[in-house]
């Protein structure tokens, strides 16, 4: 009888695959459940701990505003009477010539805002994900050194990344870093990017011709210069263009995919030139006073394409009856 019964149970194993498969499956959901709980709590457990040992009131903030409003406090400094003013952490994300570099002298026309510029246009800073995220958490202990910084008593400070310097190759961190810290995101592209290729062409000529003085700048001040900068005509490569325009669409829609369970605005460049509220809705998202935001810089191009294209015939034959052609 015996032997029978350890036959049946050698030749019929199948409720104990089916126990087995039950107990892993359990045992997987519970694990899942596990890990996702101490998030939470490292994350709830970060932010409390911040508040708790900046000793600053938060009571005047909704349980959505804490995670993105902190209390820093420098190592290379002390913020002194400024020590319970609340920081928001931002970052602009774009691409070269979509305004960028304008915006964010808006930006840093107000007394509260510092924004320290493309810091990862320098290689090191983003050789590998960890030198990224020490640069990062320098940036937002406020012990970044720029002309643009505010220091003590600034309320939002933050910095420009182009997508080209990093930022793309490293996404997932990226991500968790910034839902982790409370780091909100602002996406600033250009709408007509046949406008951009022009800017982007022409820029990439001074850089060798430097026609202002035998200097190359990429801004500029004056009238008089962005005339002289705009007197060169670029020839664009019609056999790719088409291919380049919809790699740099393509670039965008990916960046504001991967990126969108942030806190996020959304900008272009020709809504903030032609909506006078634009302004205002970003230093809203960014928690500061509403100012009148100045810029010295001048644009450079504002002649139709057509004036501005030594090849125009060519080109608008080739994005005629395309999306690039509206």
């Amino acid at each position: 009888m015996n032997g029978y019964s350890f036959k049946n149970l050698k030749w019929s194993p199948l409720p104990l695959r089916v126990t087995l498969v039950l107990f892993v499956t359990i045992f997987g959901v519970y694990i899942c459940y596990i890990c996702m709980k101490q998030i939470t709590v490292e994350r709830t457990t970060l932010f409390a701990t911040e508040k708790a040992e900046s000793h600053c009131e938060i009571h005047d903030f909704s349980p959505e505003e804490i995670l993105f409003v902190h209390f820093p406090q420098p190592k290379t400094y002390s913020r002194g009477e400024c020590f319970c003013t609340p920081v928001r952490f931002f970052v602009i994300l774009s691409m070269q010539r979509s305004g960028s570099g304008w915006f964010e002298t808006l930006l840093n026309s107000h007394p509260n805002i510092s924004s320290n510029g493309e810091i990862f246009s320098v290689r090191q800073r983003r050789d590998n994900v960890s030198s990224i995220l020490r640069t990062l958490d320098t940036v937002y202990a406020l012990d970044w050194f720029s002309s643009a910084a505010k220091n003590e008593c600034v309320a939002a400070v933050g910095f420009k990344w182009m997508l080209n310097q990093g930022f793309l190759q490293h996404p997932k961190e990226i991500l968790d870093y910034f839902n982790l810290k409370g780091v909100s995101v602002i996406f600033l592209f250009r709408r007509n990017l046949l406008r951009r290729l022009i800017s982007v062409l022409a820029n990439d000529y001074d850089r060798l011709a430097k026609q202002l003085n035998g200097t190359h700048k990429s801004h500029v001040h004056s009238k008089e210069e962005a005339e002289i900068l705009a007197r060169y005509k670029p020839t664009i490569n019609t056999a790719v263009l088409l291919s380049n325009l919809g790699h740099v669409e393509k670039t965008v829609t990916d960046c504001l995919q991967l990126f969108s369970s942030t806190r996020h605005i959304i900008l272009y460049y020709e809504d903030i030139i032609n909506n006078h509220n634009a302004l205002s809705h970003v230093q809203e998202f960014l928690g500061v006073p509403k100012r009148k935001l100045v810029s010295r810089q001048v644009k450079i191009h504002t002649r139709p394409p057509s004036e501005q294209v030594m090849n125009w015939e060519n080109v608008f034959k080739m994005l005629n009856g395309t999306k690039a052609s509206s």
